[in-house]
């Protein structure tokens, strides 16, 4: 499984997933003017990278599943 690219992208998709998401968060509890200007920014990117990462989990699912 670990020699899969399909599965290594979609790792790592997760991986930048949690990476924003932590930065969102951060930058929200921090409040301030760069929340305000940016926080809808970064929710937008974060789901952006969240359907490509969904996307990829159920490819690797479904290739899985064909053999």
């Amino acid at each position: 499984m670990l020699s899969d690219p399909l599965f290594i992208f979609a790792a790592v998709a997760c991986f930048v997933v949690l990476a924003i998401l932590l930065f969102g968060i951060g930058t929200f509890a921090r409040g301030g003017e760069f929340n305000r200007r940016n926080a809808n920014r970064i929710m937008r990117w974060r789901l952006g990278v969240q359907f490509v990462a969904v996307v990829a989990i159920v490819a690797f699912a479904w290739l899985r599943a064909r053999g």
